[in-house]
């Protein structure tokens, strides 16, 4: 029997005008303090002055608004203790016919830029003051409150205009010129996620808010701006770039680079971004490819919205090995030298232009969402444009990493679910781990086995981009979607749980590629010694794929320590073919080398972190050297090599040195994993997809983790 509502038209009465339903709110993120769920943000504009002797950004934003409630008294705002914040005011909202605002950028030291609205004087532009206040929130923000006027009236639009300037923010990473490769000019990059961008400038830091955005961007003469846009345009005369991305996105994609960058045509719509001595290696490894990628991603989801799919190579302090900035993917440029890892790496950040930043996760518990689709689609564009054996392969280093952690740490531990609860006051990116990735994609592949036909399941993603692009969701979002594209497994009740693998895939396309991988190991791992080591000597690894190397390499890791013999063995045969190939390739046997602290190699670890400025390539080898006899060598090495370290690395070794961290110690703040459980809301009384509980807390060793974002 339905119910009847206590307010329905009686008979005959008038039927009262239909009133559009009201915008849902976001999603509650216990990541922010923000009061994100009382109003609509339609638009925010940047006025930056980039100061890099003082490494201070100075900062005007204007955010466009409306409340959803009537008078309300407060707009509180993620901020963070590296914000000063020196002036607040409310502006009525401007007439439809009025000019974006434009920006005046004062003599460095009388504050920062100044707002400027067409046909209006100073004072007007200023707007009326308001009180604010900045209290704790967490060890990475603080809220930012902002007193209203008690007039307001819901869903009248306002603009509040903020002043502030930004020093020592964890989101913004500024470098001398040793640090970069030409040594020439400063360098600055932004890095958002997952709640860094609220020391950039205040804002609701919750990937369930999106909107557009505007920029108007000082700095010094002779350095290459970029930002994450739709359209960009230099003005000469005034020494300014304009930026505008007309798709809303959330507050951490907001980002920006600045350096001495210069730029190359890769394609119809790409063109690669680098300082000069790296221009040429970048425009030969993906001239021509990154357009195959992304057709064969709009085959398979629809449309890229974007505009332009550009790619900035950024020095080795970056801290990340790539980032889906929309329209302007960051990558770090040591990636270059290993060119199947550049390879997946930017795949991985094209597939993010469907999944992730078209759809987003609304909640950082939920980040899964993102990576896990977004790998499905990356090993379904890899399979298009590689074949399935490389995707296999690829595939098959990954889910190996994965099966080693889930038996370090066991299938019942928090850190190996799915769904997760974040905490309050923990950090969202200690939720950032392979598990987000592999056990995300393991999810969606079930569901694609599911339906039984990957390209069913493909037009099944195309339809949920389509429904939801532009917008944040949650998992029972893409579930119901799923469930209601193939009404056949809804009407069979299926009932599907998120816990370890559901669904190992099929991989046997790729055994060609892996089974001598299995066999070279099995030989090395086999008695008598001097048997297995002439066959193994009989088998060119130097015409192997990186990913065979590294998957052969990983298993002997994984038995480390291996008798003395053996390593000896395996250094005569491999040592000086390995230290000719790539990072990916050298920093694993390194870890081999200190692992079993085979002293005739060291000199090798020293040669590479002599020569290494990456986290990526630093962290693992100095966590290693930390575990017992080799520490004092570290510190050796270290002490040699710190000034030429971005001090944000400098002080995370310093850290793993002094506590003599390693991959079975305590987990360091790059490496740990503090997590909740979840269990996602469903109707008892429908089928449905349900999400099982979930829950975290341990180690996750940096190199098993892809730390593509």
């Amino acid at each position: 029997m339905a119910a009847q509502c206590c307010c329905r038209k009686a008979p005959g009465a008038e039927a009262a005008p239909a009133r559009p339903p009201p915008e849902p709110p976001p999603a509650l993120d216990v990541a922010s303090a923000s009061s994100a769920q009382l109003f609509r943000l339609r638009h925010l504009q940047l006025g930056l002055e980039l100061r890099p002797e003082a490494r201070e950004l100075a900062g005007c934003l204007v955010l466009e608004l409306c409340a959803l409630r009537p008078a309300p008294r407060a707009l509180v705002l993620d901020a963070h203790p590296a914000l000063r914040l020196h002036s607040v005011s409310f502006r009525r909202a401007p007439a439809a016919s009025e000019s974006p605002c434009t920006f005046a950028f004062p003599v460095p030291g009388l504050g920062p830029p100044l707002p400027a609205f067409a046909n209006t004087s100073d004072a007007e532009s200023a707007g009326c003051p308001l009180a604010f206040r900045l209290d704790p929130f967490t060890d990475y923000g603080s809220s930012l409150t902002v007193t209203l006027p008690p007039e307001l009236q819901a869903h009248q639009p306002f603009q509040v205009i903020l002043r502030y300037t930004s020093t020592d923010a964890p989101a913004i990473w500024w470098l001398d010129p040793e640090l970069t490769y030409g040594n020439a000019k400063p360098f600055v990059f932004t890095q958002g996620h997952s709640v860094c961008n609220r020391s950039f400038f205040p804002c609701f830091d919750t990937p369930a808010v999106k909107c557009t955005y505007s920029a108007v961007v000082k700095a010094p003469l002779g350095v290459q701006v970029l930002m994450s846009a739709t359209r960009s345009v230099y003005v000469e005369g005034e020494g300014v770039y304009h930026f505008h991305m007309e798709h809303p996105v959330p507050a951490y994609l907001v980002a920006l680079v600045a350096g001495d960058l210069k730029p190359a045509d890769i394609g119809p719509r790409s063109r690669v971004w680098a300082e000069p001595c790296l221009l040429p290696t970048a425009t030969s490894k993906l001239s021509g490819v990154v357009e195959q990628w992304l057709s064969a991603a709009e085959r398979l989801y629809g449309p890229y919205m974007w505009g332009r799919y550009d790619i900035v190579f950024l020095p080795p302090s970056f801290p990340i090995v790539a980032m889906e900035n929309p329209c302007l993917t960051f990558i770090i440029s040591s990636i270059l030298e290993s060119d199947e890892f550049l390879v997946i790496d930017v795949i991985h950040e094209v597939a993010h232009s469907w999944f992730g930043n078209a759809v987003t996760n609304a909640t950082w518990e939920e980040m899964w969402l993102s990576e896990g689709l977004a790998t499905y689609a990356q090993r379904r564009i890899t399979t298009e444009t590689y074949g399935a054996a490389f995707t296999c392969l690829e595939t098959a280093f990954r889910l190996d990493a994965l099966h080693r952690q889930m038996r370090l740490l066991g299938e019942d531990s928090p850190v190996s679910k799915l769904q997760v609860k974040l905490e309050p006051g923990v950090n969202p990116s200690h939720l950032m781990n392979l598990f987000t990735y592999e056990k995300g994609y393991c999810f969606v592949y079930y569901l694609s086995q599911l339906c039984g036909d990957p390209q069913r399941f493909d037009d099944f993603l195309r339809a949920y981009v389509e429904k939801y692009k532009f917008t944040s969701v949650v998992a029972q979002d893409l579930l119901d979607s799923f469930l209601s594209f193939f009404p056949e497994l809804k009407e069979q009740s299926v009932d599907c749980r998120a816990g370890p693998p559901l669904a190992e895939p099929d991989l046997s396309q790729g055994s060609s590629l892996t089974r001598p991988v299995e066999a070279l190991f099995q030989l090395w791992t086999a008695e008598p010694l001097e048997q297995a080591t002439a066959s193994a000597s009989a088998i060119d690894i130097s015409k192997w794929r990186t990913f065979q190397t590294a998957l052969f390499l990983d298993r002997l890791l994984d038995g480390s320590p291996l008798p003395q013999e053996v390593v000896m063995s395996l250094s005569k045969c491999y040592s000086s073919l390995l230290d000719s190939m790539n990072a990916e390739i050298r920093i694993r046997w390194l870890q081999i080398v200190v692992r079993n602290d085979y002293y005739p190699d060291l000199h090798r670890v020293r040669r590479f972190l002599e020569n290494q400025m990456s986290r990526m390539y630093t962290i693992p080898l100095y966590e290693d050297l930390c575990t017992g006899a080799l520490k004092s060598f570290a510190l050796e090495v270290f002490y040699q090599t710190q000034g030429r370290l971005h001090p944000n690395l400098r002080r995370t070794i310093q850290q793993i040195l002094s506590q003599g961290l390693g991959p079975s110690a305590e987990p360091s703040a790059e490496t740990s994993t503090e997590l909740g459980s979840a269990e996602a809301d469903t109707n008892p009384d429908s089928p449905a997809l349900l999400l099982g509980d979930e829950a975290p807390s341990s180690t996750i060793s940096l190199r098993d983790v892809n730390v593509s974002a």
